[in-house]
Formats: structure tokens, C-alpha cells, sequence
């Protein structure tokens, strides 16, 4: 539908302006030149140092993955999983492959896969992986349920937006305009569209060619676009979209652009079109287009980009009161609109809606989809039609007769001039009843607690595709509607916060799910004697048994202490060392004197400045736990003791 989608829906495209939030001034009272400390680049520059541990490995990797880096990610994984490969957990396998996919080294990816499905059978994720699991998996449940086929009555020109009239098939067509195209505006040469009207039964038995239709009524038809009719069921109200032209008057809006608009016409008692006008609630600023009525008639959807619209265009409905008058337009919210285009809506007999989306998950261009509405206007899981009815073309205007399984549809498929022509439909088989899944959740400061707005909220498949985004507001809660069976990523993201994720196992009957995002600040705030630790969640400096001499692993921590008092020169710390209770209370002060000097030594010997750094050793005096004099411990819970802390003093 590459040209009349443009001229039946010309939208102002939004100027979407994303305000960056103010960052933190670092002048604000209490922050010295050293308030904050980045933990992910402390992480890279101990690592740039030489050193290397699986823990350290996994948190860089964690941190560039988590900030979509995923080039960066992929290293640090790699790395982890090839030199320690015992101590990978399944969600690294998975973040890697995860990673590669970001940067669509597709093959890499699913060999990682392939052997995280190998050695976690009983993940969920690995069991859909064996599936091949993906939003095509679902939309191939849907396929063939009907039977399409390309009817005989398409002109060359453009034909689409059928609906039905007593005995007849009404359409839109290019077809009388033939080399005489005259313009329109700023349109440039696009052809006028009429209303033609044909026997129905003729369409259906292939009987018929383009040459049987007739157009459908002058004093609807105008020298300029009509397009996408319905009728009242008793078929004196009829409602099409138009440009802006009525009663000899053509009006652009301030832009010089001329919208589309809903127009409503009614039989006269001598059985003739009259009283054609516009709806109330156009606007030359705004297009409404592609009416339809709900089976009681009290509603006709339509779309617009109205003030108030998502993306490109909405599906909204306004109320057809006693009087006859019309009620405020409603949006149907995001559960059926996105950022993208949604039109071309239809209401069955069964009050299910049909609609035409690009930003729903689909097969290429616009794809039709399905969604029941209840009494109360809640809508169920949306449903992509699959193949025949969706091809990667533009697949648009569906309507059918529940009572025949009849209908038609509207699609450039198979057709290189671009042009759009009419399909014939069949509803084969019943499509099975959607699988409908709530997930809501909450964002709160990993360490307070505290409620966070302004967070956005995305969820993705496994193939990081965007399911949907949401943004929290006071409650600090977001809530989407997955597909069933399969596993999904809810990921929440906050200016000076690290992002988190989850992993959420969607089941295969309808659930309500909940998740809890906690995030952690990223730069946190260096407090007069506060444990450096804790800001850098260093793991614990132990030292053997009886010994003060800096182990491997100890020394990696060091760095990371090494590498903070670097990035701030005027840094100041208290190192305090302490031993477990075995031994005497003098011999363990004067060992973890020793080790308090040992630990002090190895900062001064890599450059840190002594003057820096003051501490003693506290011996047995302050535990962590319950081992004391006198009390048997296991050999574990003593290391706990065996250990320095690292307490910040303040500027020099």
C-alpha cells in the first residue's frame, strides 16, 4: 500500500523531544571533588591492571551487558567462560548469547545456546530455545486459518477498503482516472479515488472483472478521495472517509496540508444519498479515517492522530448517543496502539476488533491483527493472523461475515507496481482462544526502598526484541501483557541508577505475574566513615590462618581500593584489621597489627601516598559473628574475623 496509505492517512510525523534529566551537581552541599565513585570503571582499570578472577570477569561483564555495551559485554563473558569455566552460573550463558545477538553474531550466540540448553535441561529458557522460540512461533499458530485468494475485479490502479451493502461489495478504486490523473494539492499526481459498488455474489463466484463496477453514488462521490465506507445494518446511514472538501469547500490546515475527515450521509425518502456532512469532532489540524460500528451501533472506532494519539495514528471510538449525537473521542489505549500506525479498523458481529498495525509484531509492513473487546471495553491478547491473510507486503482493510466466514481483505502483495488490490477471504478453521498474561511490577532504590518514578520499564523477548516500554510515575509500577509460553527480560533503567533485569518464565494458560526491580546507584556517595567496601561491594580481604602476608585474592581487592584512592588524590583511609578469637587477645593484636601494616604496605608500595593512610590492628576485639573465645566455629565462619576494613576519613 506504498502510495494510498500516504494519501488516505497523511499524518504530521511528532517531534519527539526526550529531556535529558539534570545531572547531580557536584557543587551541592556536603560533595567534595571525590562524592562519587563509578564502581564499572574502578572494575575496567583493576582489570587494565593484569588482574583476573571470575568474580571480576562476571562483574564486567554484568555491567557493560546491563548498559547494553554488548561489544564490551561479549569480551568480558568470553573471557569468564573460557578461563573459568566452572565458575559460570546459567544466566551467564544466556546474558553472552544475549550479547552477541546485540551485535548479530547470530551464530556465536546460538552455539552458547545450544550449550546452555545442554548443560541447564530443567531452565525454561532452555527448553524454549530447543523450540526455537520467537513471535513468529506464534504468529505460525494462526497460519491458514483462512484461505485467500486474489479476487477478479482489480483494475491495474488501485483497489482496496471493501465493505458490505445489501447485496453488493463496496469498494475504493482508482480505476476511472486512467491517464488523465489530475492533482491534488501538494500530492503530486496521486490518482482520485471513488466509491464503486458491485454484486456480491458475482465477486464471490470469480464472475465478475472491474469492468461490472459502477460507481456507487455522485453526491458521495467528489473530485477528490473517498475511501473505507460502512453502513447501519438497515442500511440507511452510510460513513467513509473523504479529504476535506464538502459543499464545493476545500480547507488545509495550517500547514497548507489537507487532512482527512469522517463524512456521514443518510437516505432521503425518496431512497437517495443527502445531508452529507463531516463529523463534529474533525479538525482541519487532524485526519480521522476508516470508520467502522460495533455490532449494537453505538460505537464507531475509527483512526486519527488527534491530539492525545501514541505514535503515527491511533485506533479511538467516540459513543453514538440516543439523539444522535456524539460522544468525546476515547483512545484505546496502548494495549492496542503503539508508537507505530494502527487503522484500518473493523468490528465483527462477534464484537471482535480487526485492525491493520506496523508497530505489533508481524510478518513486514502493515499485518492484521485480532483482539476481542469485552462488555466493559477491556481488550484480550492481540493476535496476529499469520499466513495467508499477513504476508511481509501491506495487509490492510479486513472485513468478513461471521455468518458466511466470508470476507475480503486489502494487500500490495505480489504485485510490483505497488499498487493495492482485493483479496477474497475464507475462514477455514476457528482461530483458539488467546492466552492472556498481566505482568505488573514495581521499581524501588535497591537500599532504601524508596518508590522510583521516571524509570523506564522495557520488556524483550530472548531475541532482544522490544515487547514494550512504560515509564513509572509516582506508584513507581509498570504493567505489560506478554505472550504466552516463553521467556521474557523485564528491564528497568534510572538516571544514576545501574539498570536492572529479570527473567520472567511466561506459562501457557492466562496468569498474573508480578516482578520487583531493584536498582543501585551507580555513582554513590563517599561518607566520612562509611566502609569502602560497601560503596565498591569489595569481597572481604582474608588472611590464612596465623599469617599477614596479602594473598591472591586479597591483592585483587587491594587494587580496587588502590585504584579509588588514585582517582582521588586527596582520599583518606583508615585501614582497621582484625583477627578470629583463637589464640590469645595480645598475640592476635600484635597479628593483626601485622597485617593492618601488610595491608597498608602493599597501598603504599603501588604508589599510594602514606600520609593517606592511617590504621591499626584491632585484634579479636569487634567480630563479625558469634565467634568468640570458647566457641566452637567451623573454619569458614573464623575466616569471616580474618579481615580489613577500609573507612573513609574525608579530604586531606
Amino acid at each position: 500500500m506504498k502510495k494510498y496509505f500516504i494519501l488516505l492517512f497523511i499524518l504530521s510525523t511528532p517531534v519527539i523531544i526526550t529531556a535529558q534529566q539534570s545531572k547531580i551537581s557536584k557543587g551541592n552541599k556536603g560533595y567534595t571533588n571525590f562524592d562519587f565513585v563509578n564502581a564499572q570503571d574502578i572494575y575496567q582499570k583493576v582489570a587494565d591492571k593484569g588482574y583476573e578472577s571470575a568474580d571480576l570477569y562476571k562483574r564486567l561483564g554484568d555491567s557493560y551487558y546491563l548498559n547494553a555495551s554488548y561489544e564490551k559485554a561479549q569480551i568480558w563473558y568470553g573471557k569468564l567462560i573460557e578461563k573459568y569455566t566452572d565458575n559460570v552460573e546459567a544466566e551467564t550463558y544466556f546474558r553472552y548469547a544475549i550479547a552477541l545477538k546485540g551485535t548479530k553474531d547470530y551464530k556465536r550466540s546460538d552455539e552458547i545456546m545450544t550449550r546452555f540448553s545442554e548443560l541447564y535441561k530443567n531452565d525454561k529458557r532452555a527448553q524454549i530455545f530447543k523450540n526455537n522460540p520467537d513471535y513468529l512461533k506464534d504468529i505460525n499458530t494462526y497460519k491458514d486459518s483462512y484461505n485467500v485468494t486474489e479476487t477478479t475485479i482489480n483494475s491495474g490502479y488501485s483497489d482496496f477498503g471493501t465493505a458490505f451493502y445489501e447485496d453488493k461489495l463496496i469498494f475504493s478504486s482508482a480505476k476511472d482516472t486512467g491517464a488523465f490523473i489530475k492533482r491534488i494539492h501538494k500530492w503530486n499526481g496521486q490518482p482520485f479515488l471513488d466509491l464503486y459498488e458491485i454484486p456480491l455474489e458475482m465477486v464471490s463466484n470469480g464472475e465478475a472483472t472491474i469492468k461490472d463496477a459502477k460507481k456507487f453514488n455522485n453526491a458521495i462521490n467528489s473530485p477528490f478521495h473517498e475511501s473505507t465506507p460502512i453502513f447501519t445494518k438497515d442500511g440507511n446511514t452510510v460513513y467513509f472517509t473523504r479529504n476535506n472538501y464538502n459543499n464545493g469547500v476545500y480547507r488545509d490546515d495550517i500547514n497548507g496540508t489537507n487532512k482527512l475527515k469522517i463524512y456521514k450521509a443518510v437516505k432521503n425518502d425518496k431512497n437517495k444519498w443527502s445531508d452529507i456532512e463531516e463529523l463534529p469532532f474533525s479538525s482541519d489540524e487532524y485526519t480521522i479515517a476508516h470508520p467502522a460500528l460495533s455490532p449494537d451501533e453505538k460505537r464507531l472506532y475509527f483512526s486519527s492522530d488527534m491530539p492525545g494519539t501514541f505514535g503515527d495514528a491511533d485506533l479511538w471510538y467516540v459513543t453514538i448517543q440516543e439523539d444522535g449525537t456524539y460522544g468525546a473521542p476515547v483512545n484505546l489505549g496502548d494495549q492496542i496502539n503503539t508508537e507505530g500506525r494502527e487503522s484500518y479498523p473493523f468490528i465483527c458481529d462477534e464484537n471482535d476488533l480487526y485492525f491493520a498495525s506496523n508497530g505489533h509484531l508481524g510478518l513486514g509492513g502493515l499485518d492484521i491483527f485480532k483482539a476481542s473487546i469485552g462488555d466493559l471495553g477491556e481488550v484480550s491478547e492481540i493476535i496476529n493472523l499469520g499466513e495467508p491473510v499477513n504476508t511481509s507486503k501491506d495487509d490492510f482493510s479486513f472485513v468478513i461475515n461471521h455468518t458466511t466466514n466470508q470476507g475480503f481483505l486489502s494487500s500490495n502483495r505480489v504485485n510490483e507496481a505497488g499498487n493495492d488490490d482485493i483479496y477474497m477471504l475464507e475462514r477455514i478453521k476457528t482461530l483458539p482462544p488467546p492466552c492472556v498474561i498481566v505482568l505488573t511490577g514495581l521499581v524501588t532504590d535497591k537500599d532504601t526502598g524508596e518508590k522510583l518514578s521516571n524509570a523506564t520499564v522495557t520488556l524483550y523477548d530472548t531475541n532482544k526484541n522490544v515487547f514494550g516500554t512504560s515509564v513509572t510515575d509516582g506508584t513507581a509500577t509498570f504493567s505489560f501483557d506478554p505472550s504466552c509460553d516463553r521467556a521474557m527480560l523485564v528491564r528497568a533503567e534510572k538516571d544514576g541508577y545501574l539498570p536492572e533485569e529479570k527473567i520472567i518464565t511466561i506459562p501457557v494458560t492466562s496468569a498474573n505475574l508480578e516482578a520487583l526491580l531493584q536498582l543501585e546507584k551507580k555513582n554513590k556517595l563517599l561518607t566520612t566513615g562509611e566502609d569502602l567496601k560497601d560503596l565498591l561491594d569489595l569481597n572481604p580481604i582474608y588472611f590464612d590462618f596465623d599469617r599477614f602476608n596479602i594473598r591472591p585474592d586479597a591483592a585483587l581487592e587491594l587494587a580496587k581500593v588502590q585504584t579509588v584512592m588514585e582517582e582521588y588524590p586527596t582520599l583518606r583511609i583508615d585501614v582497621r584489621s582484625h583477627t578470629d578469637s583463637r589464640g590469645n587477645d595480645a598475640y592476635n593484636e600484635r597479628l593483626s597489627q601485622n597485617r593492618n601494616d601488610a595491608t597498608i604496605q602493599w597501598l603504599v608500595d603501588k604508589g599510594i601516598n602514606r600520609s593517606r593512610l592511617t590504621g591499626r590492628g584491632y585484634g579479636e576485639s569487634s567480630p563479625v559473628n558469634k565467634c568468640t573465645n570458647n566457641v566452637a566455629c567451623s573454619e569458614a565462619a573464623h575466616q569471616e574475623n580474618r579481615r580489613s576494613e577500609f573507612i573513609i576519613l574525608g579530604d586531606r
